[in-house]
């Protein structure tokens, strides 16, 4: 049997979200100063595939859009999935890690890995895998608690002896990016000098997007702190921004549209603060060590801003951990019961500088 220590060209499987790759970088990195010379690819979605090549420790990104994931478009047949087997077992990984959230089954990625023969096969599983994987750590997740999602992967590396004592999230920019964000700043009315923030209003499921108006109320009190504020989103939320600013009586400057991913990332490093649903960038300031204010809906618990200074509001309901992208009741009440004055009030305790000694 071969050996963990002895693995040099590793496969990490995460075929998940912007937000779910970033939380797995702990333990990428825990493999990758595990041995000397280690190379880590991964596998991953396309939309995993714009961050993991802002993150360090990630030698190479392969682009794969399974048949079992959600996302994935209806296909014609199977040759996709047998051009992944060819590619991977060309590349001579000496061994495979995939990372899956307790709900997914690692099966259907332990199989393409089986087929593509590479040696080493780790994942946490529920049922017994059998020869699908050489190392099964039991699946004992929701019965047995739960536990951050940053650290069930780094459990799950920990097992065959991966570990590092930087557990922080990692993400990268160049500095032609934080260039292209200074030019951009500097041709607004912002004073860098006096407090500012970020307000990230969108998000991909209707389930973790605070009340449009709600954001407006927190936009125009913050403003009236003295606060300038930069909206941020994509280009399709551009209308979403226009109506917060609207209703906000015109507050902030929005930069809706106008950034890529590595911009974003320049932009959050550089302010204060980022307010922002539990959606990609609340995990990217997190890995960037800005503080944030997450307006974190029930729908999981795992998610919080890790290893970071934040604010987590939401509104306790039974209907809590639901796990869906679509409120099932309609009432959204674990975002709509969180007042925008108690996100003023977070915002304005991030903001305000801790005493010398004292963490948050």
């Amino acid at each position: 049997m071969a050996d963990w220590s002895e693995a040099r060209n590793i496969l990490a499987v995460r075929l998940d979200t912007l937000g779910d790759v970033l939380m797995t970088t702990p333990a990428l990195r825990a493999l990758k100063v595990g041995v000397p010379g280690r190379r880590v690819t991964l596998l991953t979605s396309p939309p995993g595939a714009a961050v993991a090549r802002l993150v360090p420790e990630i030698d190479e990104v392969i682009v794969y859009e399974a048949p079992w994931l959600k996302a994935t478009a209806p296909r014609e047949n199977s040759a996709p999935d047998f051009d992944m087997i060819r590619l991977l077992r060309e590349k001579n990984f000496d061994a495979a890690v995939i990372f899956t959230v307790y709900s997914q089954n690692p099966l259907p990625s332990a199989m393409l890995c089986f087929l593509a023969d590479i040696p080493l096969r780790l994942a946490h599983c529920r049922e017994n895998p059998y020869q699908l994987l050489t190392d099964w750590v039991r699946e004992t997740e929701p019965e047995a608690g739960i536990r951050h999602e940053v650290q069930r992967q780094l459990d799950l590396v920990g097992a065959v002896g991966a570990a590092t004592p930087d557990e922080r999230m990692s993400l990268s920019f160049s500095a032609a990016a934080a260039a292209r964000v200074g030019e951009r700043l500097a041709q607004l009315p912002l004073d860098l000098t006096r407090p500012w923030a970020v307000i990230h209003p969108g998000a991909t499921a209707a389930s973790r997007r605070y009340p449009p108006e709600y954001f407006a109320e927190v936009a125009r009190q913050l403003t009236g702190r003295g606060l300038t504020l930069l909206f941020t989103g994509s280009g399709g939320e551009g209308e979403l921004i226009a109506d917060i600013r609207r209703m906000a009586g015109g507050v902030g400057h929005s930069l809706a549209g106008e950034l890529g991913l590595e911009e974003l990332s320049a932009l959050i490093a550089r302010s204060p603060l980022l307010i922002s649903n539990n959606t990609g960038p609340a995990h990217m300031a997190a890995a960037l060590g800005t503080p944030v204010v997450d307006l974190y809906a029930l729908t999981n618990p795992q998610h919080t801003p890790w290893a970071v200074p934040s604010r987590v509001l939401s509104y306790d309901v039974p209907c809590k951990w639901c796990y869906s992208s679509v409120c099932r009741t309609g009432h959204h009440l674990c975002l709509r019961g969180v007042r925008p004055e108690e996100v003023v009030a977070a915002a304005l305790e991030l903001l305000t500088p801790a005493p010398v000694g004292v963490a948050r």
